[in-house]
């Protein structure tokens, strides 16, 4: 998985081969149609493990006081995005073309992390409406910044973070005025 990550990030998936996936993993090309089908199932697969990845760090840190556990969480994505570019622009954009299993995994993964974002606010991961819709505005507003900033690279991570994190803050406020029982948390 390791090795079609980086094979992933520097190469287009239309130009990489099952064979020159084989020759950098040093085994022989049947064995991985024997572990995933096709060379769409090893990267459906990839992209999978790479977004198991991203959720499992939203998740952990239960631990911490929220508004650490948010600069934390925020900062771990942004980490995650830089590491493994082509990866997270797959799961943002969607993939190659209009691709519907890549971007039911994108859909699975935004419920998520707006149910872990819910949980640390709130204290439950079903929330309101709004509060979803709301949460659900300021992901995409993350990633599409992210996507930006991974372009340019001209700020740094911890100016993003911060941006971000403010950005929650405000979303969190007006949450709370469309629906009083959300009361806003102080997250930076």
């Amino acid at each position: 998985m390791a090795i079609g990550r980086k094979l992933f990030a520097d190469t287009s998936y239309d130009t990489l081969s099952m064979d020159d996936i084989a020759k950098h993993a040093g085994v022989a090309k049947g064995l991985i149609y024997y572990y995933f089908k096709s060379k769409r199932g090893y990267y459906l697969a990839i992209v999978e493990d790479s977004v198991a990845q991203l959720v499992a760090r939203a998740a952990s840190g239960t631990e911490l006081p929220p508004a650490e556990r948010v600069h934390r969480t925020v900062d771990g994505y942004l980490r995650y995005a830089q590491s493994h570019q082509a990866a997270y622009r797959t799961i943002v954009t969607g993939g190659v073309g209009f691709d519907t299993q890549v971007q039911a995994i994108r859909d699975t993964v935004r419920e998520e992390l707006i149910a872990t974002i819910a949980e640390g606010a709130y204290g439950r991961r079903t929330i309101p409406l709004i509060a979803r819709l709301a949460l659900l505005g300021w992901l995409t507003s993350v990633e599409y910044v992210t996507l930006d900033w991974l372009g340019h690279q001209e700020l740094g991570r911890d100016t993003v973070r911060d941006l971000l994190v403010r950005m929650l803050g405000g979303t969190l406020r007006t949450i709370e005025e469309f629906e009083p029982g959300c009361p806003a948390r102080e997250v930076g």
